[in-house]
């Protein structure tokens, strides 16, 4: 494993804190804002914060109510885009490309992790612009696996495409995060296509977690695994 370090410099802490004030002020104003589960963030140590991805308001508004500051991986794509892209660039996103292979980029995030800073992964691998989850990617579990730390579950809800438009009507929708309890993954076994068939079979149960944090019609694919919290 690339022994590189990470560091977050104290523009870049200055800059996420004014961006995250000013991001949470506008989740608040537009709707009803709700945590529930903080009590179960292992502050102060390194793990993958795993959420639901619905729509563009997902990272954002967790990476604003959190209560200490999360690493955040992004598509590249979304980087070009106006307003979105500045964001990202703002709170120091690192950029992703979807669907390649990317060993600088996992480095970084064993570096991240191996540094004790928390890192939030997405593990469905981009918006799924509905409720339902979709089959997580595999990444997750190799991540997991190799960097050894625990995963939180994540569950959000209300972040649908017309959140906004809604909050433009004044009808201020309710949104909600769900935050579940840490959790290890088992150790991986076997090689080639046994270990691969591991890791997926790890981010479905990282997906299951946060199914079981979910009302059931967002549960999609999971709805008949859904792990519910204990």
């Amino acid at each position: 494993m690339n022994k590189r370090t990470y560091h977050v410099s104290v523009g870049l802490r200055i800059r996420r804190a004014v961006a995250k004030t000013v991001i949470r002020l506008v989740f608040q104003s537009a709707g009803r804002v709700k945590v529930a589960g903080s009590e179960n963030i292992p502050r102060g140590k390194p793990y993958v914060a795993a959420i639901n991805h619905i729509s563009i308001y997902d990272p954002p508004l967790l990476l604003s109510l959190w209560p200490e500051t999360l690493e955040a991986v992004g598509a590249v794509d979304v980087f070009d885009k106006p307003f979105q892209g500045d964001l990202l660039r703002i709170y120091g996103v690192i950029p992703v490309h979807r669907g390649q292979y990317d060993r600088e980029l996992i480095d970084i995030m064993f570096a991240i992790l191996r540094a004790g800073y928390p890192l939030m992964i997405a593990p469905e691998g981009g918006r799924s612009h509905g409720s339902g989850l979709r089959q997580a990617k595999p990444g997750v579990g190799y991540i997991l696996a190799e960097a050894d730390v625990p995963v939180l579950p994540i569950g959000i809800v209300g972040t649908t495409d017309d959140l906004m438009k809604k909050a433009l009507r004044f009808r201020r929708p309710s949104v909600e995060v769900r935050i579940g309890k840490p959790f290890r993954l088992p150790p991986l076994e076997g090689t080639g296509p046994a270990r691969r068939a591991a890791r997926q079979r790890d981010a479905d149960l990282v997906m299951q977690h946060i199914a079981g944090l979910l009302p059931p019609e967002y549960r999609g694919v999971y709805a008949d695994a859904a792990i519910l919290p204990s």
